[in-house]
């Protein structure tokens, strides 16, 4: 059973790393947006219950996406592992979690932590660009269209989403710090975190984390 967490700030590259490790190792990546759509979307129990607050433009309390977070692990694909992207983000989380994979019989084995200065956070994610018409990414700096403000495949404008400025990105960091960067603590406890440069080359960054899981 290869139960892995995916630890980090926005930015750090978790949904591309844990992409590779899902390939590479058959299991699947669960997002806590794709559990809950997925939820809604087959008309669950939890599904129905997370609706009645997504409507309402709410967040979905703790204990309802637990509850999703439960029926996701007992689903057939995830009888190898699994990969928790984004989830949990908080210790109360963590330890319900611990709960529920106890009473399932699966088990967390690697928590990996993607450590990522902030200065180069801040250049990933406000020199992102995305397509007003087809939604293709870029990058100013790493992946730069062939023509400035023009998308390669269709020829619209490329926008600087309102989540990619720079005053959104430091809110989102700081309530990083005082949300998620405790459960860095607290699997400590655990000794099953792993730290991983996440710096530089996406390649050399998956090399490590394969390291650290085999």
């Amino acid at each position: 059973m290869m139960g892995i967490i995916l630890l980090g700030p926005p930015g750090a590259g978790k949904g591309t790393q844990a992409k590779r490790i899902s390939a590479a190792f058959s299991i699947p990546q669960i997002s806590t947006g794709d559990m809950l759509r997925e939820a809604v979307k087959n008309g669950t129990e939890m599904g129905r219950l997370a609706k009645t607050y997504m409507d309402q433009g709410g967040l979905v309390p703790d204990e309802v996406v637990i509850g999703i977070v439960r029926d996701r692990l007992q689903a057939p694909d995830c009888g190898k592992g699994f990969i928790l992207d984004g989830f949990p983000r908080t210790i109360p989380q963590a330890e319900a979690l611990d709960r529920v994979t106890a009473a399932l019989a699966k088990e967390i084995r690697t928590v990996l932590s993607l450590e990522v200065d902030e200065k180069e956070l801040m250049e990933r994610l406000c020199g992102r660009r995305t397509c007003t018409a087809c939604g293709a990414m870029y990058h100013v700096r790493f992946n730069p269209p062939k023509a400035e403000g023009k998308c390669d495949k269709c020829g619209s404008s490329l926008i600087q989403r309102d989540d990619d400025k720079e005053e959104t990105i430091l809110a989102r960091l700081v309530n990083y710090r005082k949300s998620t960067e405790p459960l860095i603590r607290y699997y400590k406890g655990t000794g099953k975190i792993r730290s991983v440069r996440a710096s530089g080359d996406i390649d050399a960054i998956y090399a490590d984390i394969v390291k650290i899981l085999q």
